[in-house]
């Protein structure tokens, strides 16, 4: 397998390969391992219509766009909350 060269800021790598260290791996094998477990947008986008097909055939649950946007809202309202402490 050919390797790759990205550039990143010398503060971003040090941090990754810390990470990577701590968990016994090396920057690379951690990079590697990084980008099998996310998700590209494509990716969740599946999902989420997977999870949302899957809600509505065990009970029903169909959200209009309208109350999705109320939702997502709520979501980015909590998670804002959480953050900032």
């Amino acid at each position: 397998m050919p390797d790759a060269n990205i550039r990143i800021p010398e503060e971003a790598k040090d941090r990754l390969a810390a990470i990577a260290a701590a968990e016994g791996l090396s920057l690379r094998a951690y990079l590697a391992r990084l980008a099998e477990t996310l998700l590209t947008p494509q990716e969740r986008a599946e999902r989420a219509e997977n999870a949302l097909a899957a809600l509505k055939k065990w009970n029903g649950y169909a959200p209009t766009a309208a109350e999705e946007q109320d939702l997502d809202s709520e979501l980015d309202r909590r998670l804002a909350q959480v953050t900032s402490r």
